[in-house]
């Protein structure tokens, strides 16, 4: 019996929740893999507005667990609790600022800080533009620190003919990151053949 790589999916309250649900739905679709879910308080209200009320119940579907936001004594806060990695899309820059300060104040920015000091993947979907020069110290540092910044910028060259097709290849990208190896990835929740 193989056991499942363990992956947290953390979503924060940037625009772009649609690549959150893509992430969640292609790494759900793999047998490999046991999906770890903990979403900021901004997201769930960002998911509602661009994805539609019915887009945390899909999510938590997809999830083998749910953390809430505040438990910061969930079993993803601690390093003890082995994973494969961590996605945090999207990222806000309240987020990489917090993961950049080395503040703990939400299981996702404690999960997130875990994953640093445990020297495990930490890949940030970072959703904002322009960019500030805080922005840019705030994700040097985190770069600095070992996760690996993401921007959400679409393969032009792909030739994408429609938002769902950008939202996938970014998603697709994001767990790319993570190393994970393993089966192809299945078609993703828009329905898209990879």
């Amino acid at each position: 019996m193989t056991i499942p790589k363990r992956v947290v999916l953390g979503i924060s309250g940037a625009s772009g929740g649609a690549i959150a649900l893509n992430i969640a739905a292609l790494l759900a679709a793999r047998p490999d893999v046991e999906l770890h879910l903990v979403i900021s308080t901004a997201a769930e209200r960002t998911l509602s507005h661009e994805v539609g009320p019915n887009a945390i119940g899909a999510l938590e579907a997809l999830a083998a667990h749910r953390h809430p936001v505040g438990d910061i004594g969930a079993a993803i806060a601690s390093g003890s609790f082995e994973t494969a990695g961590m996605i945090i899309a999207p990222c806000s820059m309240r987020t990489t600022s917090a993961i950049a300060a080395g503040l703990s104040d939400t299981l996702l920015t404690r999960a997130a800080d875990v994953h640093l000091k445990e020297r495990r993947r930490l890949v940030l979907v970072v959703r904002e533009s322009p960019l500030h020069l805080g922005h840019l110290r705030a994700m040097a540092a985190v770069t600095e620190y070992g996760a690996i910044v993401a921007p959400a910028v679409p393969a032009f060259y792909l030739g994408a003919v429609s938002m769902a097709d950008v939202v996938e290849q970014i998603a697709r990208r994001a767990i790319d990151l993570l190393a994970l190896g393993g089966p192809a990835q299945a078609a993703s929740w828009t329905g898209l053949p990879r």
